[in-house]
């Protein structure tokens, strides 16, 4: 079994849960603005593309959770690791890591594409 020190993880944990934070509270202000057009607008296809973004909008919050809950739990069994191999932890945990990492990158990815379509809608509708 090889091992790679705890320090691969560096302040990634932090970082994401950071950004986990913040990708909540913008996903909530994106909801209060779908609900102020939803409001305002009884057009067809204003309503049905208000669906579509709150159907996405529940998705990412839930991949949110999967994420936070995800880095909490890796996060706890890495350290554990690393206490009891004097600050290194078993490389399975270092590919974990480095798979939590790519899976934050997609959401962001996914987020970003998000966002940018929902402000098109917006900007048809306001």
């Amino acid at each position: 079994m090889s091992y790679v020190t705890f320090e691969h993880c560096g302040n990634d944990h932090h970082e994401w849960l950071a950004s986990i934070e913040f990708y909540e509270k913008d996903l909530h202000i994106l909801e209060n603005r779908l609900s102020e057009i939803v409001s305002k607008n009884s057009n067809h296809d204003a309503l049905e593309d208000a669906e579509h973004f709150q159907n996405q909008f529940i998705i990412q919050k839930n991949t949110l959770q999967e994420l936070r809950h995800e880095i909490n739990e890796h996060e706890h069994y890495a350290k554990l690791d690393a206490e009891r191999h004097a600050g290194h932890m078993n490389d399975a945990h270092a590919a974990k890591h480095d798979q939590i990492k790519e899976d934050f990158s997609s959401f962001e990815k996914i987020i970003k594409e998000l966002r940018h379509e929902f402000n098109n809608y917006l900007s048809r509708w306001m």
